[in-house]
């Protein structure tokens, strides 16, 4: 499948602070994309331009294979923000069939569709519910039904899950795997890189207002990998000194070993088979994202106070 959504050198500034400092990639068709951020590193920004809420000082968005009309294009995409987007005193399901009709369905349509989701995530007798009588977890569902139902091609979710126990939070994701499987494309922005790693193909980390990282999760992982293996045996190793590798931790009966430039993971094998050990499980520790965001976003943050001090 080609991009659904190319950003080209997108600049957005405040005053003198640039939110989005020449920010370009590509999404494409039918995958689960992570962006990601700390606080204040021009995500919503990047977001709102993608809506249409903001234009971009500098830059080309290009949507669908054409250059990006707000007025047109947005009926294509659904939006759920971190914040609350819902009315307090609008009954549920009056307030799901005003927002979809915004969205262009018609009423019929509209009611079609809002029947389809409110069976299909257990909302049936929520219709004459109000919003202010909903828990956080309920009302997370309800902004989820409302940003999907009009089948747009671009979904952006910002923190999905905030609020809903593990059951819904499995609900939820089930959806999000099966809205991409039918041709959607998901911006999935969140915090818990757990969910990350889990949910997403691809990738990219924004920090004060630049592309820091883009890639596979897969790449990204063994892009930053550090040779560290863990080999576990059936009783505590006679021997575990060695030129290929050095031991950086050991527990009971499993070590973990960073191999030494020049050698492999069989040159650990080799050894421990050597010294006629028995090997239960050996296996490479790959960084998770949360520890490759803390050293990226560590690290420009350093780089960023070193060129302020210039």
């Amino acid at each position: 499948m080609g991009n659904i959504l190319e950003l080209h050198h997108l600049k957005k500034y405040y005053a003198t602070q640039k939110a989005v400092d020449d920010i370009s990639f590509s999404i494409q068709q039918g995958s689960i994309f992570g962006l990601l951020g700390p606080n204040g590193a021009g995500k919503t920004t990047l977001l709102r331009m993608i809506t249409g809420i903001f234009f971009p000082d500098e830059g080309e968005i290009i949507f669908d294979g054409k250059r990006f009309d707000a007025l047109n294009d947005v009926l294509k995409i659904g939006y759920m923000p971190e914040e609350r987007g819902l009315y307090k005193k609008m009954k549920i399901g009056e307030q799901a069939l005003y927002l979809a009709q915004l969205k262009g369905l018609s009423r019929s349509e509209a009611m079609e569709k809002i029947k389809f989701w409110f069976s299909r995530l257990e909302m049936q007798s929520w219709w004459n519910k109000k919003v202010e009588d909903l828990s956080k977890g309920m009302s997370q569902k309800l902004q989820f039904v409302t940003t999907v139902l009009h089948e747009p091609k671009l979904i952006i979710l910002d923190e999905p899950f905030s609020g809903l126990d593990p059951l819904n939070a499995n609900l939820i994701k089930d959806e999000i795997y099966g809205l991409a499987q039918r041709g959607s494309t998901i911006i999935f922005s969140t915090h818990r890189m757990e969910q990350v790693e889990e949910i997403c193909d691809h990738i990219v980390l924004v920090n004060l207002g630049k592309k820091i990282l883009d890639g596979s999760v897969g790449g990204i992982k063994q892009q930053f990998k550090e040779n560290k293996f863990s080999i576990r045996l059936t009783e505590t190793a006679t021997q575990s000194s060695s030129p290929a590798f050095e031991v950086i931790d050991e527990k009971a009966n499993t070590l973990t070993v960073k191999i030494n430039e020049g050698y492999k993971s069989n040159d650990v094998l080799q050894f421990f088979i050597q010294q006629q050990n028995t090997i239960e499980s050996f296996h490479e520790i790959l960084p998770s994202l949360n520890e490759i965001f803390i050293q990226l976003v560590d690290g420009t943050r350093a780089t960023a106070r070193a060129f302020q001090q210039l």
